[in-house]
């Protein structure tokens, strides 16, 4: 009953939208108008777009003006304006740090283990979406992969503390029972990125699916057809219509993944790491968090956050302007 009233509930709201553009398009199509009879006229849009809007302003674009911070001596009694100017003195600090290069190297390892192994598996979870033909079925295996993504993720880590738990976790208990070794995987470093890695899969592969789902449902259906009458089975629909049909859909969504690359999920290293496994799981957030939240840096923690910033505009820069070049979709 839920499985059906999700997905019907999500057909209206498809259905409402695509009848409102429908509305706006032959009201405005092939005529001028000002910009304030637009607005007026669809104002049902503007209203669906507006709490988006409020929220990237207060929490996106206002917070830009922090960036001040890291060229001064920043003393919150002083304020942005009293406290006084160091110039590059902090960004300086940066490269002499001890522990930048381990942090670092940790934030790009994590983000290129994510890249591989968080962005193929919902094309391929997409792919076999499609191939289910089974209605119902495809139904309560697509809720039931969307599910996690609703979860805090606060409980994934208490899920995941409790399966791995080495006094009454399940997953040590049959490691005992198979007759090996209990392992401790929260004090043993080399377990961090597999369980970091693991939970992302786990909590979005399904919500990350849906995209691509949208994508191939665009896909026209009288190309499978003319492949049908020619024998092509069903791998060779996939390889050979279905993914490059969808290849601009990825490219686009690899430019957006690839430019987070020196971003990580801060909040769920946070709930996941300890001092004893900060040589693999302390990243740029986490160390940033220490010395500007609880160290009281926070010209450093700004600086290295505007640092990061640029590196991650320039990554997004080159690989648009390589995908601009291997194929035909690219941002700009």
């Amino acid at each position: 009953m839920f499985i059906d009233y999700y997905h019907n509930t999500t057909y209206k709201i498809m259905k409402t939208v695509e009848m409102i553009m429908k509305k706006s398009d032959k009201t405005f199509h092939g005529k001028k108008v000002s910009f304030l009879v637009y607005m007026r006229s669809n104002y049902a849009l503007y209203l669906l777009f507006l709490p988006a809007f409020i929220y990237f302003i207060i929490f996106n674009y206002l917070p830009i003006f922090g960036i001040v911070m890291a060229f001064q001596q920043f003393k919150p009694l002083l304020g942005f304006f009293s406290s006084p100017f160091v110039g590059l003195k902090h960004f300086i600090r940066i490269f002499e740090d001890p522990y930048m290069s381990r942090v670092f190297v940790n934030t790009v390892l994590l983000g290129i283990y994510s890249l591989l192994w968080g962005f193929p598996l919902p094309i391929l979870l997409a792919l076999l979406f499609n191939e289910v033909k089974h209605l119902k079925f495809k139904k309560i295996t697509q809720t039931i992969s969307y599910m996690p993504y609703f979860l805090s993720i606060v409980i994934v880590i208490g899920i995941i503390k409790d399966l791995l738990s080495l006094n009454d976790g399940v997953i040590n208990a049959l490691i005992a029972a198979l007759g090996f070794k209990k392992i401790n995987f929260f004090v043993e470093s080399g377990w961090f990125r597999t369980l970091y890695i693991g939970s992302g899969l786990w909590q979005g592969i399904g919500w990350s699916s849906i995209i691509y789902l949208a994508a191939i449902s665009g896909v026209n259906p009288e190309l499978y057809e003319s492949a049908v009458l020619d024998g092509a089975k069903r791998s060779q629909q996939a390889f050979y219509i279905t993914i490059p049909s969808i290849m601009p859909t990825v490219v686009i969504l690899f430019i957006f993944s690839i430019s987070g690359i020196v971003g990580s999920d801060v909040q769920k290293i946070l709930l996941l790491y300890s001092p004893v496994i900060y040589a693999t799981s302390d990243v740029i957030g986490t160390y940033v968090y220490r010395q500007g939240i609880i160290g009281t840096s926070q010209s450093y923690s700004a600086a290295v956050g505007l640092l990061i910033s640029v590196i991650s505009f320039f990554i997004l820069v080159a690989t648009n302007y390589w995908a601009r070049h291997v194929s035909e979709a690219s941002l700009w």
